[in-house]
């Protein structure tokens, strides 16, 4: 294995890896049965065709999970990381783009649980802070649960100056904060939006407030602090795509 592959797991992080067509996947190890699940749910199409495929025991491959609380589920592949288009080609290619941001928040759980809502619900892409993200995180694979390989992730150095420059080209940034007096179903969401969401534990970043249109807020339970992430961005990026339905 080279510095720039790594190893996923999983039932749907496999499959998905495999039916992506701009994904390398360099081998994969399955136990028997894993093989026939394969082979039984994809009768249309070969996707162990152009793939080295070893076969292993379960006990075999819990090795890939030792240091995740996760299970393999008898799938294992070792892979090269997806290329994406800038967000330069994004822009240029799309009008009414929807981007989520993430600052600070280091989750592999928590990323992966937005990447599956995000893909789920159409958003356009997903920006995050490259110094920080897990990008071969065996947990974070999991639990997007095959929806990365849907996915735009966008990799920047640095937050604000992504902001400023999306700002540049006539996108709107609205900061999630649970102590804003605004609720977020009152906007009117037309146009190019940023939804920037920050750390569990800090918020957002007080440099990053100047590149911030509005600050908006989940409506909840007041006797309640706040959601997860992951819950508030599934309930936001939901609320969109029904908005784009209407």
């Amino acid at each position: 294995m080279t510095n720039s592959n790594f190893f996923i797991v999983g039932k749907h992080p496999v499959t998905e890896a495999l039916k992506n067509p701009n994904r390398k996947v360099l081998r994969i190890f399955l136990t028997e049965e894993s093989k026939k699940s394969i082979n039984r749910e994809n009768q249309n199409i070969n996707l162990l065709k152009n793939v080295k495929v070893f076969f292993k025991t379960k006990k075999e491959l819990d090795k890939y999970c030792k240091n995740e609380q996760i299970l393999h589920q008898g799938y294992v592949a070792e892979v090269e990381p997806l290329i994406n288009n800038s967000l330069k080609e994004l822009i240029n290619l799309k009008k009414n783009i929807t981007l989520a941001c993430l600052q600070n928040v280091t989750d592999p759980r928590n990323i992966g649980s937005v990447i599956r809502s995000a893909a789920s619900f159409k958003i356009d892409g997903l920006i995050v802070q490259e110094r920080i993200f897990p990008e071969t995180s065996k947990t974070m694979y999991k639990a997007s649960s095959g929806a990365i390989e849907h996915m735009n992730i966008f990799k920047v150095s640095n937050i604000n100056s992504t902001l400023k420059y999306l700002r540049e080209k006539n996108f709107w940034v609205y900061g999630f904060d649970n102590k804003s007096k605004e609720v977020f179903t009152e906007k009117n969401w037309k146009g190019n939006n940023v939804l920037l969401f920050g750390s569990e534990g800090f918020g957002l970043n007080q440099k990053t407030e100047k590149y911030v249109d509005f600050f908006v807020k989940i409506n909840i339970n007041n006797k309640i602090e706040s959601l997860n992430i992951s819950n508030s961005a599934a309930i936001i990026f939901h609320h969109l795509s029904s908005l784009k339905r209407d």
